[in-house]
């Protein structure tokens, strides 16, 4: 496994890979790396020639500096499982390598980028446009592979390789899960013990809103949901949303589309924490 810190060296390591006309897969991540990571790892190495791993904490993507600086960052126990993980390549950059001068680029996919995350954390979407398309510039890799748990960026990003010259094939993995149900992510070991119970109740609302589907309303299921998690210890609700899986846009009837997913954020204590579910799914 070759650990690349610049991007000149990356563009040097994969180009006999292109003049060989090899697969390569690529997984962006900011580090911190668990198994839902992994499970990104594991695919991209089993349908491509070479599989590269980005760690990187972006940070044109964070519109809360605190939070750029609490995001955990764990390189060293990050390259032992990518190691083990059969990975070829590990670009770990710094942000002078990323970023030598301001990227002044403007990505916007309304009304896509209008909702949900992106009314919430203004630029965030457009940081992550920002280092996603560096990153698919740099390696020009046959695949990129992204997280579910992420359904908004994911959608995002799917919008921006159609609206560029990239040929990429994007694949979206399902939401890994802990055995209790919490959503894995980097951010839950930013969680005490006890919020990290408190959390549980995140997930466990989204199974139990999925099984009222047939006999709630929309928008009552809506306010039920909203209800649980306000009424929960410890997690303060930012938003509620379910939507259209296509468009990513509110709907109000179950009669409103075919592919419906119920996607939720919430703090606990200062963690963020997001997650979604399917609500519906005939497409």
């Amino acid at each position: 496994m070759k650990v690349i810190t610049s991007s000149e060296e990356l563009k040097k390591a994969l180009l006999p890979h292109y003049d060989s006309k090899k697969f390569i897969g690529l997984v962006p991540t900011m580090g911190a790396l668990h198994q839902g990571h992994l499970s990104l790892v594991e695919k991209a190495t089993s349908e491509n020639d070479i599989t590269v791993i980005s760690i990187f904490v972006n940070p044109t993507q964070f519109n809360d500096p605190e939070d750029l600086k609490k995001y955990p960052r764990t390189l060293e126990a990050d390259l032992a499982l990518l190691e083990k993980a059969n990975v070829d390549i590990v670009f770990a950059p710094t942000v002078e390598d990323v970023y030598p001068t301001k990227d002044t680029r403007i990505f916007s996919y309304p009304p896509l980028d209008e909702v949900m995350e992106g009314k919430a954390r203004p630029g965030h979407f457009n940081g992550v446009c920002q280092i996603v398309s560096k990153l698919f510039t740099l390696t020009n890799p046959t695949r990129a592979y992204f997280g579910e748990k992420d359904f908004q960026q994911l959608a995002i990003i799917r919008e921006m390789v159609r609206t560029y010259p990239f040929q990429i094939e994007i694949v979206g993995c399902p939401i890994m899960r802990e055995k209790d149900g919490l959503a894995m992510s980097s951010r839950n070991m930013r969680l005490t013990p006890i919020q990290r119970t408190q959390a549980l109740n995140i997930s466990k609302t989204l199974f139990s809103a999925k099984e009222k589907v047939d006999t709630y309303t929309l928008p009552s299921l809506k306010v039920w949901v909203e209800n649980e998690i306000k009424s929960s210890e410890g997690l303060d609700l930012d938003y509620f949303e379910i939507i259209d899986g296509n468009t990513l846009q509110p709907i109000e009837n179950w009669q409103d589309a075919s592919y419906i997913v119920g996607c939720i954020t919430v703090f606990c204590g200062e963690v963020r924490l997001i997650d979604n579910i399917t609500l519906k799914n005939n497409k």
